[in-house]
């Protein structure tokens, strides 16, 4: 700024000088005539740390789907018997048909086997038939189906669920050949989170194929759709014993403390 610019600025008359000296004696800050300094930010108060909310079980609790193909008898019983058997460990058991009779509820005949065998009666009761598709897939770290067929299908939609998938009656005959320690000592390194538990576990009953002879049919639960009920009696004797044995390994995986 040059000298004659700076002459032409008003300054401050002798009276205006007293005032100001007097008012910042007395602390006053909105001296007229004067620029008063814009008042500080506001400093929010410190926010209290929220507490790191417990780890459930396993995690989220994992996510198990059973597959058949009408989704109305056979993997509606399994999994409505699997959910009761593992109610405690918050894991998400569902299910899904390759072609599914949507909306249809459970067969009477397969609903009351259910009830019979301990499964919770309001959530069999409400059960609704859907069609298998990728995003129900995606979300699922075990896929145990009813049938080979199934298994294949399955397969086919999502390969990567390839070493992740089993019959429900393969499954629970590989997972006959380990105890509970060696399951536990097989996940340990997945960590808590119970997909990884459950991806883990897969992994273990995977590895058992080959150690024992089997016959396939014998991997495949019955059909009984539209047939007796000494063959809706057939099928839930071999469905029940294998939701058993699976849910005693899925248990050993996912059980909190491990």
């Amino acid at each position: 700024m040059s000298d004659s610019e700076s002459s032409k600025r008003p300054g401050l008359r002798r009276a205006d000088l007293r005032r100001l000296r007097e008012a910042l004696t007395r602390g006053q800050t909105d001296v007229p005539g004067t620029v008063s300094p814009a008042p500080a930010a506001a400093v929010p108060p410190a926010t209290a740390a929220r507490p790191t909310p417990p780890i459930a079980p396993g995690g989220d609790g994992g996510t198990i789907m059973t597959v058949c193909t009408g989704n109305i008898c056979r993997s509606p019983m399994g999994e409505v018997l699997l959910r009761s058997a593992l109610a405690d460990l918050g894991v998400r058991v569902h299910s899904a048909g390759t072609h599914a009779l949507v909306d249809e509820g459970m067969t009477e005949q397969a609903l009351q086997l259910a009830i019979g065998h301990g499964a919770d009666p309001a959530a069999s009761g409400d059960h609704r038939a859907r069609l298998l598709t990728g995003p129900l897939l995606a979300e699922t770290d075990l896929v145990l189906t009813m049938a080979r067929e199934h298994r294949s299908h399955v397969v086919q939609m999502r390969p990567a669920l390839l070493h992740r998938t089993f019959t429900l009656r393969e499954f629970a005959r590989l997972a006959a050949t380990l105890t509970d320690d060696e399951v536990r000592a097989a996940v340990v390194p997945a960590g808590t989170d119970a997909g990884a538990r459950l991806h883990a576990l897969a992994r273990l009953i995977g590895s058992q194929r080959g150690m024992m002879p089997a016959d396939p049919d014998n991997d495949d639960v019955i059909d009984p759709y539209r047939r007796s009920q000494k063959t809706y009696d057939l099928s839930a004797s071999q469905l029940v014993p294998a939701v058993g044995e699976a849910a005693r390994v899925i248990r050993a995986a996912l059980s909190p403390g491990r």
